[in-house]
């Protein structure tokens, strides 16, 4: 089997672009611009098609709310593998990956080729992804992001979903520190001591300001810290880390690059790596071994692709990690924009992937068609 074509089908969308405006947030003791918005607008979207001459054809969605494909850039890809065999998908990746510095391309580009390849071999195998890496397990549990405009509606809105069934939570409190810990507290209280709670502010502390939350998570027993700091200030990360009991989860920043986050579990700057597969699902599978080999685990941001299909597979395939990202669907609905007919739906807090062939995508050939307005 060779690969014949490299294509991309482009959609239109009412919300398939988004800006921010930026504004100080008070009471830091510093400057420290946070964003105001998103404000949404049309844009587009893409999917990715690798074409074999066997007939087998391996598909996945560039990521929204990133740069999409240039033509720069699919033109490189096509030059790099039309003529190579698709199930040397090692090969494939080591010639990208380490090449990359080479075409002058950002670390991970090519990720959404490399889940076309996943694509590709269980369809050729007739095995879904995750019989091909390995099951662990029949299902994972997934948290619910959570929010609201003051303390007791984020806090009604975690009970919300623990009365939904999900057995964790996670917020993005975006305040000064003091009214931080007021709103953990609030929540901590809200849904009991027996339901996982974890706390991502997303750059906005200091390093003394995060010691002074840290401890604070510590005593309401909640379960990882998450990009406390802006994370290239590694040597502040590492303080942290041995600092606090609490778990810190990064580089979240950094993670298209596997290489770099392979680093900040090695200096010890984080306790548990992230990453996302829409980076590549290899990359995401060796960092993950990785992590397995140092004791700790690896968490998955958001949905990975395919409106969460790709994650689903990962996450009943990698033994060390924990929980599926799920943010109330916003994103399986942005999948069925281009004809997907089976993105990730919790049930009871829990997810798993389903069983037909490669990722198991269910498509709306004739809708998808219909949105399409063009393929480069």
């Amino acid at each position: 089997m060779k690969i014949t074509g490299v294509e991309i089908s482009v959609f239109e969308s009412e919300r398939g672009s988004r800006t921010f405006d930026l504004g100080l947030l008070p009471g830091m003791g510093r400057d420290r611009w946070i964003h105001e918005g998103p404000v949404h607008s049309p844009g587009h979207f893409q999917v990715m098609h690798v074409m074999t001459d066997d007939g087998v054809e391996g598909l996945c969605d560039v990521p929204r709310y990133t740069a999409p494909m240039s033509g720069d850039a699919l033109e490189q890809l096509r030059r790099l593998v039309v003529g190579e065999a698709p199930l040397y998908r090692e090969l494939l990746y080591q010639k990208l990956h380490t090449g990359t510095r080479w075409v002058y391309f950002h670390p991970g580009w090519a990720g959404t080729f490399d889940n076309c390849l996943w694509d590709i071999v269980g369809k050729a195998a007739g095995l879904p992804v995750h019989a091909i890496i390995g099951r662990v397990r029949d299902s994972a549990p997934a948290y619910m992001n959570i929010g609201g405009p003051t303390k007791e509606l984020a806090a009604e809105d975690a009970v919300r979903a623990v009365n939904a069934g999900f057995p964790a939570v996670k917020d993005h409190f975006y305040h000064p520190v003091d009214e931080n810990i007021r709103w953990l507290h609030a929540v901590r209280e809200a849904i009991g001591p027996d339901i996982d709670a974890m706390h991502d502010p997303v750059a906005l502390y200091s390093f003394e300001q995060a010691v002074r939350v840290g401890h604070a998570l510590e005593e309401l027993n909640y379960r990882w810290m998450e990009e406390p700091l802006p994370e290239r200030h590694l040597s502040k990360m590492k303080a942290l880390c041995d600092t606090l009991d609490i778990p810190i989860l990064a580089p979240e920043t950094m993670m298209n690059d596997v290489d770099l986050s392979a680093q900040w579990l090695i200096a010890g700057a984080t306790d548990i790596v992230r990453a996302n597969a829409r980076h590549g699902t290899t990359p995401v599978l060796k960092l993950a071994h990785l992590a397995e080999l140092h004791g700790t685990s690896i968490e998955l941001n958001s949905i990975g692709g395919l409106g969460g299909l790709v994650h689903a597979h990962l996450l009943v395939s990698v033994p060390n990690t924990t929980y599926y990202e799920y943010f109330g669907g916003e994103y399986e609905q942005a999948s069925r924009e281009f004809g997907l007919t089976n993105p990730i739906v919790p049930s009871g807090g829990r997810i798993a992937p389903p069983d037909g062939p490669g990722w198991g995508a269910e498509w709306d050939l004739d809708y998808f068609e219909s949105k399409r307005v063009a393929k480069i």
